[in-house]
Order: C-alpha cells, then sequence, then structure tokens
C-alpha cells in the first residue's frame, strides 16, 4: 500500500550531513581573503570567524525550536503560516521557487563545469552547459529513487568534501610562519574592522537551516533537529577557525589581503604541495561544490511540496511516488527549470537580487516565535535557553545580513522585491479562494 504523503526515513548523521554540507560551499575558497581584507588585522580576521559562527548560533537554536513544534516539511512556509501571516508565507515560497532554488542549482552545476574544464578544456561553452545539465540530473536520479539513499550519499559527499580541508588545516599547522600573525598595517592604511570582518563571513555561515524543510522526513524529529543544528554550527565554526588560522599562517597577511582565491594561494606555501596547488584546489571545490548540489536536490522541493500539500501551490508538486516515496512531481518540476536556467547568463546577479526579499522573510521566521507561542498547538520538545534574548540576537544578525544585502544593490533587490509581491499576491488569492486552509497540512503530511 502506497502512502500519499512523506514517510520519516532520515537519522541524525543524514541531518548534520544536510546541514553541514549544505553550509560549506563555494564561498569559503574566497571569503577568507575577503574577511581578511575587511578585518584589517590577523587577530582581528580569526575573530570574525568566530564571532560570525557565533551569531548564527541563536538563529538555529530558535529554528531548532519551531521545527521541534512543528516537525513538518517547508520551514519557513509553516512556521510564517502557523504565525498568521500567510500571504507572507507564500511570498516566500513563490519567490524561493521562480527566483532563487532553480537558479542556485543551476549556477552550482556551473561552477563545478568550470572547474573540470581547467582538467578537460573540451568542457567550454555548449558542451560544458549540458556537462551542467548531465550533472543536475545525475544527483537528482539518486534523490528522486529514495530519500534513505540520497540521505546515505549526503553523508558519504559530506565526509568527502571535509577531508580536503582537514589536510590543509593538518599541514598548514605544521609549515605556517607565525612571523604572518605580527603584521600591522601601515602608517595610513584603512583602519582594521572587526563589524567588516564578522559582515564578510555571515554568507558563508547560511544553510544550516535546511534540513526544516524535510523536518518531516527525520525520525525522532524532537531529538535528531536540535543535535544535528547546533552541532552543525559547531563543526563549521570550528573548521572555518583552523582554516583561517592555517591560511593566515601560511602566507603573509598583506598578500591574503588582496587573494580572490586565498584558500589556493596560501596551498602554494605548503611543501610539496605547491606545484600543484591549483589542481588541488580545484578537485577540493569540484567536491565541495557537488555536496551542496546534492543538499540543495534534496531539501529544496520540499517547500513547493509542503505548499501544494497545503492549496497554495500547483497541486501536483503534492504528488509523492508511489514506489519510491519522495516528492517526485516537485522534484522533477524544479530540476527541469534548473536545466533550462543552465543554458541562461548572468544567474549569479539575478539570485542576488532577489536574495533581499528572502532575507527579510527570514527575519520574519524569527519573529514567528512570539506568535507561535502563543498557540495552544504550540509544543515543542526542545526549547531554547532565554527565548527573549535568544530571539532578539537571531533576529538581529539576520537583519544584520540583510542590511549588507540591501546597500550591495538596494535599487535591484527593491524591485526583485516589489515583482514577486506583484506576481504573488493575485495568485495566492486565487489559491486561497479556491482551496482555502486545507487542514490537512497540519495532520495528514507527516506520517510516524
Amino acid at each position: 500500500m502506497s502512502n500519499s504523503s512523506l514517510t520519516r526515513k532520515l537519522g541524525f548523521w543524514s541531518a548534520l550531513a544536510i546541514a553541514v554540507g549544505t553550509t560549506i560551499g563555494s564561498g569559503i575558497f574566497v571569503s577568507s581573503g575577503d574577511v581578511a581584507k575587511a578585518a584589517g588585522m590577523p587577530s582581528i580576521s580569526i575573530l570574525a570567524w568566530i564571532i560570525g559562527g557565533v551569531i548564527a548560533i541563536p538563529q538555529v537554536m530558535v529554528l531548532a525550536e519551531l521545527a521541534t513544534a512543528y516537525p513538518q516539511n517547508g520551514s519557513g512556509y509553516v512556521y510564517l503560516n502557523k504565525a498568521g501571516w500567510r500571504p507572507l508565507a507564500f511570498l516566500y515560497g513563490w519567490a524561493t521557487f521562480w527566483a532563487l532554488d532553480p537558479p542556485s542549482i543551476s549556477i552550482m552545476a556551473l561552477a563545478i563545469v568550470a572547474y573540470l574544464a581547467s582538467f578537460f578544456p573540451f568542457f567550454v561553452g555548449i558542451a560544458g552547459k549540458l556537462l551542467g545539465v548531465a550533472i543536475i540530473l545525475i544527483i537528482t536520479s539518486i534523490h528522486y529513487r529514495s530519500v534513505k539513499a540520497g540521505g546515505s550519499f549526503q553523508v558519504i559527499i559530506t565526509a568527502i568534501k571535509i577531508i580536503p580541508f582537514l589536510i590543509v588545516i593538518v599541514l598548514g599547522l605544521m609549515y605556517m610562519n607565525f612571523n604572518n600573525f605580527a603584521y600591522t598595517p601601515a602608517a595610513g592604511a584603512t583602519n582594521s574592522s572587526l563589524i567588516g570582518g564578522v559582515s564578510a563571513t555571515t554568507w558563508a555561515y547560511t544553510g544550516m537551516a535546511a534540513i526544516c524543510f524535510m523536518a518531516g522526513e527525520f525520525k525522532n524529529p524532537g531529538k535528531v533537529l536540535p543535535r544535528a543544528l547546533i552541532s552543525s554550527v559547531l563543526i563549521v565554526l570550528g573548521l572555518y577557525t583552523l582554516l583561517a588560522v592555517c591560511v593566515t599562517g601560511l602566507m603573509p597577511f598583506d598578500k591574503l589581503m588582496g587573494s580572490s582565491s586565498a584558500v589556493s594561494d596560501a596551498v602554494k606555501y605548503i611543501p610539496g604541495l605547491s606545484g600543484m596547488a591549483s589542481s588541488f584546489v580545484a578537485v577540493t571545490a569540484i567536491i565541495v561544490i557537488l555536496g551542496s548540489l546534492s543538499s540543495c536536490i534534496m531539501f529544496q522541493p520540499r517547500l513547493e511540496y509542503a505548499m501544494a500539500k497545503d492549496g497554495l501551490f500547483f497541486q501536483r508538486f503534492a504528488k509523492v511516488h508511489p514506489k519510491f516515496e519522495t516528492p517526485s512531481f516537485s522534484i522533477i518540476a524544479q530540476v527541469t527549470l534548473a536545466c533550462i536556467l543552465v543554458f541562461f547568463s548572468n544567474l549569479t546577479e539575478l539570485l542576488g537580487y532577489f536574495t533581499l526579499i528572502q532575507l527579510v522573510i527570514n527575519i520574519l521566521d524569527f519573529a514567528a516565535v512570539y506568535k507561535c507561542r502563543k498557540r495552544e498547538d504550540y509544543k515543542p520538545i526542545y526549547r531554547m535557553p532565554m527565548w527573549r534574548v535568544t530571539t532578539i540576537l537571531a533576529i538581529l544578525g539576520a537583519g544584520w545580513l540583510a542590511w549588507g544585502t540591501f546597500t550591495w544593490a538596494p535599487v535591484q533587490g527593491m524591485i526583485a522585491a516589489a515583482i514577486v509581491i506583484a506576481t504573488g499576491l493575485p495568485v495566492y488569492y486565487y489559491w486561497e479562494k479556491k482551496y482555502g486552509s486545507k487542514s490537512s497540512h497540519d495532520s495528514s503530511n507527516i506520517v510516524t
């Protein structure tokens, strides 16, 4: 007998792998130089990485409480809906599907192809785009056929993607030059900025919330989700901090501040790896981005599945494969759009413009805990310590990131937000009138 809903098949290690695998992406290869440049001094640069990770802790605590109160697929959509902000919940999913998730899959696939082209120059132009599509389809086939197999694959690829960083850390600790930490800015140079350094780390710490999109598919979510969320922050914080220490110790800080590929440049200072630094980092990048791509293909379709179950998205997105028990149509639709977008250009810029509205709604996600705590059905298994203070800290951290994104492209960000509202609200009111609020979303879409 087949289920019409997704079932709980994943455990702690899959949750941890998805959270860590989504967070550690290609940005770490360049962000070390950006953080160093913004910080201005070695000690402040390393401290910025530590504070950047600490800032993420209140955010995952808030999400852990919300996720254990409502262990359903959909993450922020569910929490905004429960808070009574149903139109905002819809706009969150609407913007995510059309402007964020499929483009991010396309960008990652093309990034993998770009690194592969350094070994196989044939993969440029149309050949590279076709390879990008093939990579997407291969990863999709794993997650389409089995959520359990997809979770196992994510555990393996996440473990593999951490190994190269551990190699750099171990060798970096062995061969670092401690004089690099004594760098002082020249007279008249730009003043050091801890705030600037921390701000430059914020994007590197986003991604842990990915498991909340699949909260309805984890066994014992009351224990698994908080452990995975908090553990992922600590793991990433430790990895980034050690990597920052090693990169700073390996190369002169003035060169680090001007580097656009800090990890690659730092590897050149390690005896035995200097001649193969570019190849080493290229292989590492391929594995790292592949893990992030796999994670996104796995968790992203669950948002539209949850919305469709609730009557606020195309109803076919609620389809569950009778044999594989995966959101089959939602996966296919999202990947199809991603494959089409592979053949377009300037997706990275587009993604940045539409990110602003998602960041603003993320702030409302954290604020939703105030409303949800007043509901009779709010019975989280995990409760964050000092919840008011923790929530305020989470909101401030998210607000900081949103403000930084707004100042990067204020006009474009506002236009993107206007497009989402103008296209989304008419569709929302149509579906709301046609289907209303389905009670099945609250009770029937979780099978224990």
